[in-house]
């Protein structure tokens, strides 16, 4: 099968660091599925592993963990889904379902978790193969394109709003307004939550002043009034002190990435005191997954994309560190 490969980390301003190879077309074992992609997203996940923030356990390793693609073939003992069905692969791909995690409802703390892209093969290729059980039909309603930004930038977007404790009625921050952000906007405002974004891009925040935000501007102003929640998004610890400064007493501050630079010291009383929560958010569940595709397809949630081709992947990696994708980048694969 044709791949986009990564076999060395590196800076991508430097040069690309996915290259297209030619890999044997993967057969689905026991409990498993395979996918013919159709598309695949990309996001920030997909940049700290290419960059080396995050290093996978092994070389070389094909990327991307927002595939939608149709059932082709089946392992012995898969009967979840029909030949011809359209799924969905999200970067959660197995769990041990023994632990204390797995067994309280946690499986994204599972310590021995594996995730698509990482651990192993994922969607910038013609096929990806994932046990069944970690694969979600999609709803009928949605586009290829626009069905795939949801696997991540959605999924655990989603998780991320619910960890920020926002509630009807009270005004969320949004710092950061990417592929993520602009999903959650939208499911914070059907929620009846007031949203201020944060972010530098000019275009950025005219997106999210049409997509139902109150408010929109740099983190550097004032927004109109402190916020009782936040969602933090950039991959950037020093802004993390800022962004806590936006909170009302009580508020809390849900950080969403699965990288960040360093956090520097914190002044208790301007940061922390009157009772300001950080909390960290690491992947998701399955029931994660399930909740916010039934609710996208409610409300309904749009993804903004920019589509490219597959062999665009190294470009595409360098517009979203540069912040230059309004909304999310799908890759067009099958």
């Amino acid at each position: 099968m044709r791949a986009l490969v990564l076999e060395q980390p590196g800076d991508v301003d430097a040069g690309d660091r996915l290259v297209e190879r030619r890999l044997p077309d993967p057969e689905p074992g026991p409990g498993e599925i395979r996918v013919r992609v159709s598309v695949c997203a990309a996001c920030h996940t997909d940049l700290h592993v290419a960059e080396g923030d995050l290093r996978p356990p092994s070389l070389p390793l094909v990327l991307g963990h927002q595939v939608v693609g149709r059932v082709d073939a089946r392992g012995s003992g898969a009967g979840r889904f029909e030949i011809g069905e359209r799924v969905g692969i999200a970067w959660l791909r197995h769990t041990c379902g023994a632990c204390e995690p797995c067994r309280g409802g946690r499986e994204n703390l599972c310590g021995a978790a594996r995730f698509t892209g990482f651990h192993a093969h994922g969607g910038f290729a013609e096929w990806a193969v994932v046990p069944e059980t970690f694969a979600y039909p999609l709803p009928g309603t949605l586009p290829d394109a626009q069905a795939a930004p949801l696997l991540c930038a959605g999924i655990v977007g989603y998780r991320a709003l619910r960890r920020s404790g926002a509630q009807p009625g009270q005004r969320l921050a949004l710092v950061g307004f990417g592929a993520s952000a602009h999903l959650v906007c939208q499911v914070a405002v059907h929620q009846g939550c007031q949203v201020f974004a944060f972010t530098r891009s000019k275009a950025h925040r005219a997106l999210a002043r049409r997509l139902g935000a109150a408010w929109a501007g740099a983190l550097e102003e004032t927004p109109p009034a402190p916020c009782h929640a936040g969602v933090f998004f950039p991959p950037v610890g020093h802004l993390v002190p800022r962004a806590l400064e936006l909170l009302a007493p009580g508020g809390v501050l849900a950080l969403a990435g699965v990288a960040l630079t360093d956090i520097p010291s914190l002044e208790y009383e301007r940061h922390l005191f009157h009772e300001r929560e950080l909390r960290s958010v690491t992947a998701n569940t399955r029931d994660d997954g399930a909740t916010f595709l039934k609710l996208a397809e409610s409300i309904p949630v749009r993804a903004e994309v920019e589509r490219f081709p597959l062999s665009a992947v190294n470009d595409v990696l360098r517009l979203i560190k540069a912040g230059r994708i309004q909304g999310s980048a799908v890759l067009e694969v099958g």
